[in-house]
């Protein structure tokens, strides 16, 4: 944790504490029933977890991109739900950091320091998956209201979160197209519904949601820095703290079944000796323990790029393509290495082997990743 002050590595302690205390006692009961985790969702408050990303004068003590990131990891670790929980939440934070009026941020950012107030952002629609651009959600201008038909899906903490950052057509005539998107600050009320919680193989815990919008009423003054028409843009940049924040997931269930298998292969003898003493096994955690160190340091190298104020679409979104690859296959190896057990609901490392798909396909398909960075590598003329 070289790039962390005195204070940022403090905190990082903390949370790895509290997981090790408060949420590996009770993960597999609560993740096996599909329970939401009011009581540790209440103590992330209390330690200032949703307030990370928040600055004075609306929050206490904003953290670096890169110990926002290996706290997220650390949740992870514990339980990959409760990363969830506060990933969209700090992405908005951003947002209205970065882009958000005057009165935006002061009417949402004192309550979203505290976790009174939690926020997620709407982006995926039913038929269109990763190409944003060709959304058919509209907020279409009448008077001094936005009028917002559609619907989005895999909306996380949809139910809980009292603030969603919309992504929507306001001008649907618009060439290009992204001229015509804007993020629209909505919160629940008439004409929006919550319609179902989607069944999940993993993730278990939060909800993720289908949102219906249907002659929903938003006020003119909730679009994202008060111009309509740079919500693609905005939510670009959004993006970056969304994969950094996913891949330091990834790295945190990595971290669990990498943990999981060492602990495991010291202890479980076969024909007289630990199995880590076996080559196959041995081969197994020492690639495991080499790719996740190398995609921590992806991680870091985005989030330092990040908190430079540079550009880092191509860095997040190389931290996020291998990190989420590497806790699959580190998952999956982990489940090898437990043998019979690893096949066993007594044990975590099939909840981690559930879990680490997400990060794959979530916050842009690692095929998308994978043409975001192509596309950048040529435009920059390389690596640089």
């Amino acid at each position: 944790m070289s790039t962390l002050s005195t204070e940022e590595r403090a905190v990082v302690e903390t949370v790895r504490d509290w997981v090790d205390r408060e949420v590996k006692p009770v993960v597999r009961d609560l993740e096996h029933a599909n329970e939401y985790p009011e009581k540790l969702i209440e103590q992330m408050k209390e330690l200032g977890i949703y307030g990370l990303a928040i600055p004075e004068p609306w929050g206490e003590a904003p953290v670096s991109m890169p110990c926002y990131a290996l706290v997220t990891a650390e949740l992870a670790r514990g339980w990959m739900s409760l990363a969830g929980a506060m990933g969209g939440h700090t992405v908005v934070a951003k947002l209205l950091l970065a882009f958000g009026t005057q009165e935006q941020k002061d009417r949402y950012l004192p309550r979203m320091a505290t976790g009174e107030l939690r926020a997620t952002m709407a982006l995926t629609e039913p038929g269109g998956g990763s190409d944003l651009q060709n959304m058919a959600t509209q907020a279409r201008l009448d008077g001094d209201e936005y009028v917002v038909n559609g619907s989005k899906t895999w909306i996380s903490n949809a139910r809980r979160s009292g603030l969603i950052a919309l992504l929507c057509k306001t001008d649907p005539k618009a060439e290009p197209k992204h001229r015509g998107i804007s993020v629209l600050l909505v919160e629940h009320g008439p004409g929006l519904t919550v319609s179902k919680d989607l069944k999940k193989l993993g993730y278990k815990g939060v909800e993720a949601c289908e949102l219906i919008f249907d002659d929903m009423r938003v006020p003119a003054d909730a679009v994202l820095g008060g111009v309509p028409g740079k919500g693609f843009a905005q939510m670009m940049k959004g993006l970056e703290t969304g994969r950094i924040q996913v891949a330091s997931r990834a790295l945190g269930v990595g971290q669990a079944a990498f943990d999981d298998a060492l602990r495991y292969a010291q202890e479980r003898e076969s024909f007289g000796k630990p199995i880590w003493q076996h080559q196959s096994i041995g081969n197994y955690l020492a690639e495991m323990g080499t790719k996740l160190t190398a995609a921590r340091q992806l991680i870091l190298f985005a989030a330092e790029k990040f908190d430079a104020g540079e550009r880092c679409d191509m860095e997040a979104g190389m931290a996020k393509l291998f990190t989420s690859e590497i806790a699959m296959e580190v998952a999956l190896n982990a489940v090898r290495i437990h043998g019979g057990y690893g096949y066993s609901t007594e044990f975590d490392v099939e909840r981690y082997f559930r879990d680490a798909p997400l990060m794959i396909v979530g916050e842009g398909t690692n095929e998308i990743q994978r043409n975001v960075i192509a596309a950048q590598l040529v435009k920059r003329g390389g690596l640089g």
